[in-house]
């Protein structure tokens, strides 16, 4: 019997550092287990990856249900961070100066 697997990216990124990781998993891993698997938390000791249900994260720029999204082949898993603040905020903080 063979598993069926697909490959997809893992990705996430700092300020000064950002990392895409390959994988090739089993076809019905879930987000938080594909996370998981890409060890991506080992490259960002600072960011706390333990709350997958709660993080915002994206396939290709769209947010998704990390619970019901269900992965396809070559799909990029995008793990946003909490901006500082928002663009409108950092053009409005400009503009005083």
């Amino acid at each position: 019997m063979t598993i069926n697997t697909i490959y997809i990216e893992v990705a996430f990124a700092t300020k000064d550092k950002q990392i895409i990781k390959s994988l090739e998993i089993p076809q019905n891993t879930s987000v938080t287990n594909a996370i998981l698997l890409s060890k991506i938390a080992d490259e960002f000791k600072d960011f706390d990856f333990s709350d997958t249900a709660n993080l915002p994260i994206g396939i290709f720029g769209r947010k998704i249900d990390v619970i019901t999204y269900q992965l396809t082949p070559r799909d990029r898993i995008e793990i946003y961070r909490k901006l500082s603040k928002t663009p409108n905020e950092r053009r409005l903080d400009r503009k005083k100066t």
